[in-house]
């Protein structure tokens, strides 16, 4: 078992640890109220671009979660910072409505961008959407996803996340796509300046073991996986990643802890 005697904070993934779609997951509630009142530092981060910050500390609150909305670190977020260190790029977004709020103070455009910025749009990808940003792209755009991921868990099962259409651009345009959320380091870079922790005192919690995982070790921080959510047994055996410690889901973090 890990020793976790030197952590003092968590980073904490929120969709299929803490919940997949409406369902929390059993003993979550209790586990971040138990952890919070052991003095431990915590952040709860998400590559998630269908929701606002905003939206997203509704559902916690309506989840029953006791959390703050500065304790929510989203990947749409990082991208928001990352654009405005650009200078006032004119951008073309391929995001959900909700997720535009966040966004709304910057320029944009639909025919002529200097940045395409992507995130999840759920069933409106089409041919004709990936080949206009195709076309951006090639006329000088560049190209900045929220995040790469793979798949991700519903409550309906496994479903293809924006990685591979990401990809697809990339692979047309002969243009390498800056990826904001996890696995990046400047993600958690920022998440651990807004800890005021190093990332030897850090550990993350998450179900993903390539982008949770081997992201915050690449990081420094302390690996914990959860077989919830996404988690498969066969794709864990399969990777390189070896997370610093697996629990059957964050209820179980508690006992972990010292003291």
């Amino acid at each position: 078992m890990a020793d976790l005697s030197s952590i003092r904070g968590f980073l904490c993934d929120l969709d299929g640890v803490l919940y997949v779609g409406r369902n929390v997951i059993d003993g979550a509630r209790a586990a971040i109220t138990e952890i919070k009142r052991r003095g431990y530092r915590c952040r709860f981060i998400t590559n998630t671009s269908t929701l606002s910050r905003a939206s997203l500390h509704d559902k916690l609150t309506g989840l029953g979660f006791d959390i703050a909305g500065h304790e929510i670190i989203s990947a749409p977020q990082a991208a928001l910072i990352h654009l405005r260190q650009l200078g006032d790029p004119v951008c073309h977004w391929v995001l959900s409505e909700d997720v535009k709020q966040d966004f709304r103070h910057l320029r944009q455009a639909d025919d002529k961008a200097d940045v395409v910025v992507i995130g999840d749009i759920g069933e409106a990808w089409s041919y004709s959407l990936l080949n206009k940003v195709f076309n951006l792209l090639m006329n000088g755009a560049e190209l900045i996803a929220i995040h790469k991921n793979r798949f991700w868990q519903t409550e309906h099962g496994l479903q293809m996340d924006i990685g591979a259409f990401v990809s697809a651009l990339e692979y047309a345009s002969r243009k390498q796509a800056t990826v904001i959320g996890k696995p990046s380091p400047a993600f958690f870079r920022a998440a651990l300046s807004e800890m005021d922790l190093p990332p030897e005192n850090v550990a993350i919690i998450g179900d993903d073991v390539d982008s949770d995982i081997g992201g915050g070790q690449t990081a420094g921080l302390t690996g914990i996986l959860v077989k919830t959510g996404k988690y498969r047994k066969a794709y864990v055996d399969d990777s390189p990643i070896v997370p610093d410690l697996t629990i059957a889901s964050i209820a179980d973090l508690p006992g972990h802890l010292p003291g």
